[in-house]
């Protein structure tokens, strides 16, 4: 027995005791006693939370809604930027190049079926070679 641990009778049903018996293993506890204890623990927090209008999930929330907000707010920025930029470079092309709207639509629909298959990991060098017919 562990020091500063009590013996206290607990009077269980047959189902919880099956309970305890088919479980304690499976979390590691070397004896039932430590299940049952972890178990105490864990409800016993669960209570304290719902009793404590829910404090802990509260700044969990706030903190994440803080940082996530941030990172959304780089993210949005960043492809917005990346969205300018794009247009600028298709405007430019389009200036230069002679393609008419069915062929375009072609080229969208493989390049649509190319960052699918390739989860977006598409190379400059992959899109010459294609074009250059090497693929």
């Amino acid at each position: 027995m562990k020091k500063g641990n009590k013996k206290h009778s607990v009077w269980l049903s047959e189902s919880a005791w099956t309970e305890v018996e088919s479980r304690y293993r499976r979390d590691n506890c070397s004896t039932r006693n430590e299940f049952i204890e972890k178990a105490i623990r864990f409800y016993s927090g669960y209570l304290d939370a719902e009793s404590a209008d829910a404090y802990l999930p509260r700044v969990l929330a706030d903190v994440l809604e803080g940082k996530l907000g941030a990172l959304g707010k780089r993210v949005g920025h960043l492809l917005f930027k990346l969205s300018v930029d794009q247009n600028l470079m298709g405007n430019l092309l389009a200036t230069d190049l002679d393609i008419d709207l069915d062929e375009l639509r072609k080229a969208r629909v493989r390049c649509v079926k190319e960052v699918k298959e390739t989860n977006g990991e598409i190379s400059f060098e992959d899109t010459v070679r294609y074009q250059k017919g090497a693929e």
